[in-house]
């Protein structure tokens, strides 16, 4: 049986840059089907008692840092900590993924959004800039005609509605992984998704 995994991102999210790789590794290796979904956190935060980062308390901002780096540390993933382009609106980017997906399919967004990931927390790119969207099109051997097309209706139609699934699953953070309607949240979780896709039920 084949299994489907709702991916919701954001791709200006430390957490899901350093669950990317293994997330994309662990569904080829599985054969499970993926819908790249990425969604507007500002949006959701609002409605599920989220906060942005600036706006939460000092030790929840401390423990955040260090747990980045142990995790960045433990998986070998280049990460820095407070990179210069961020905070940064995931918007563009988002639509970028979105518009990329619907003209070249699944692979292409994904490989699309470990670039803009890593462009962000280990190259200090700035991923709200056309300019550098353009150049991870070029990197990642897409047309650079997908620019003008993220900014397209129907690609923010896309984008909100994946917000709104997004929403209606239950989801507060990204990244999350939705398996035959059970969520798991976190980099951390990737486990108990391996779990789920090779069980029978």
């Amino acid at each position: 049986m084949v299994r489907t995994v709702d991916y919701f991102l954001a791709p200006q999210s430390p957490w899901t840059y350093l669950g990317h790789e293994r997330f994309v590794r662990l569904a080829r290796e599985s054969g499970a089907q993926v819908r790249v979904r990425p969604m507007d956190l500002g949006r959701i935060f609002p409605l599920s008692g989220g906060l942005p980062l600036a706006k939460r308390a000092p030790q929840r901002q401390a423990y955040r840092l260090l747990e980045l780096r142990r995790f960045s540390e433990h998986l070998g993933l280049p990460l820095n900590l407070q990179p210069r382009h961020f905070p940064v609106s995931g918007d563009p980017a988002a639509r970028l993924i979105v518009a990329v997906d619907q003209q070249d399919g699944t692979d292409a967004a994904l490989r699309l959004a470990g670039a803009v990931l890593a462009a962000v927390w280990a190259q200090e790119r700035d991923i709200a800039s056309e300019a550098v969207l353009a150049e991870l099109l070029g990197e990642c051997a897409l047309p650079g005609a997908r620019l003008a097309q993220a900014a397209e209706p129907a690609v923010q139609q896309r984008y909100d509605a994946h917000t709104q699934a997004a929403i209606e699953a239950g989801v507060f953070g990204a990244p999350s992984y939705v398996v035959d309607g059970e969520l798991f949240w976190g980099q951390d979780r990737l486990d108990f998704v391996q779990r789920k896709l090779s069980s029978d039920h």
